[in-house]
């Protein structure tokens, strides 16, 4: 996964006061935990925006007034009205010990089910894994190409050895199906042929006379 580096400010204290002061200031009020003990901190409101606001996640390579660690976003807490963001919670990593991150789907490839007139349906766009920190995937990439009208992709054929998705198994990932209108072309018919056009119907006979 990919790393990035944040630098922070030790907070003298924490309260709801504070944290004001200290988002009228410009920056953002944070939390590391999970290694033994809390770290307060406050960061620059436009790196953490950039940390925020993007869909790749990183290990964040953190330096608190020298005291440095790797960490993964927890979680973000925003202001209900403006969607500012208003706390940021830090979990340190262990080497030896499996994390819990969401981490987006990418898809690639033309489905050739799509391009016979199928439509594509991505159901999940991220993904929550669990893996040693020096596992973990930047994304989960999925080559759509030879996936037919029909077929699907289901969590439980992602998975790895070093890598485990912890979305129900069965769910479905990605699938192609059939577009309302679409008639599917007869075996042996290449993709996006025409259909054979319908036979003209009988033309009506004249009542007979009486």
């Amino acid at each position: 996964m990919k790393e990035v580096s944040l630098s922070g400010s030790p907070r003298e204290s924490v309260g709801t006061k504070d944290a004001t002061a200290v988002r009228n200031s410009g920056r953002i009020p944070c939390v590391v935990y999970g290694g033994g003990s809390q770290t307060h901190f406050t960061v620059n409101i436009l790196d953490m925006e950039r940390l925020v606001f993007t869909p790749h996640v990183s290990i964040v390579n953190l330096d608190v007034a020298g005291k440095k660690s790797k960490a993964l976003i927890q979680a973000v807490q925003f202001h209900p009205v403006t969607d500012k963001i208003h706390h940021v919670d830090f979990l340190e990593l262990n080497d030896k010990k499996k994390v819990k991150v969401e981490v987006p789907v990418i898809l690639t490839g033309r489905s050739v089910g799509v391009m016979a007139g199928g439509k594509l349906q991505q159901v999940f766009r991220k993904v929550k894994v669990q893996a040693l920190p020096g596992d973990l995937p930047d994304n989960l990439t999925i080559d759509i190409t030879e996936m037919k009208v029909g077929d699907a992709i289901r969590i439980k054929e992602l998975s790895t050895d070093k890598v485990q998705i912890l979305n129900a198994p069965n769910a479905v990932v990605v699938s192609v199906k059939v577009a309302r209108g679409v008639v599917e072309p007869a075996p042996g018919t290449a993709p996006g042929a025409a259909a054979p056009a319908a036979a003209p119907a009988a033309a009506a006979k004249p009542a007979a006379k009486k």
